[in-house]
């Protein structure tokens, strides 16, 4: 009996938690709506035009739209060495991307939001220098996949008005 009452309980307090979808009602919902009026900024850099790519590829701009909202991203890509030798060579790095990003309101030129977004990875230096700069490039393409993640969360749940 207790099994079967422990689900029933638990299912009728559910609703009365609040918690609502994200982005509940796809591409018509206002989350949807509201990140395909985004219009992101040139970001300097590799590493930029990687997370301008990134944002556009989850914003979906609506067609025919126009921009109410500007993106301004800056962004801060570091490598540190840690992981030294007797001989003072470094075994390991680690690759650091931060994103200062910036929502301002086409309209009244009012920055709505500002904050940051960052993510780490750690890389292996070993004697290819080859295989080295592609850990550090394949580093940077997954950080900045992560942080793009980020940011659109955060715009989804500004857009949500939570």
């Amino acid at each position: 009996m207790k099994r079967f009452f422990t689900p029933l309980m638990l299912a009728l307090l559910l609703p009365a938690c609040s918690l609502q979808p994200l982005y509940s009602g796809g591409s018509k919902g206002v989350v949807a709506q509201t990140l395909g009026t985004i219009a992101i900024a040139p970001i300097e850099g590799k590493n930029g035009w990687l997370m301008r790519n990134a944002l556009i590829d989850r914003f979906g701009a609506q067609e025919g739209g126009s921009a109410q909202f500007r993106l301004i991203v800056v962004l801060d890509d570091q490598i540190e060495g840690f992981g030294v030798r007797a001989d003072d060579t470094v075994t390991r790095e680690r690759r650091t991307l931060r994103a200062r990003y910036q929502l301002v309101s086409v309209a009244t030129g009012e920055t709505v939001l500002d904050t940051t977004a960052g993510s780490d990875a750690g890389i292996d230096v070993v004697s290819s220098e080859y295989a080295t700069i592609a850990g550090e490039n394949s580093a940077l393409e997954n950080l900045t996949q992560k942080v793009a993640d980020q940011i659109v969360t955060r715009l989804s749940i500004y857009a949500r008005g939570e």
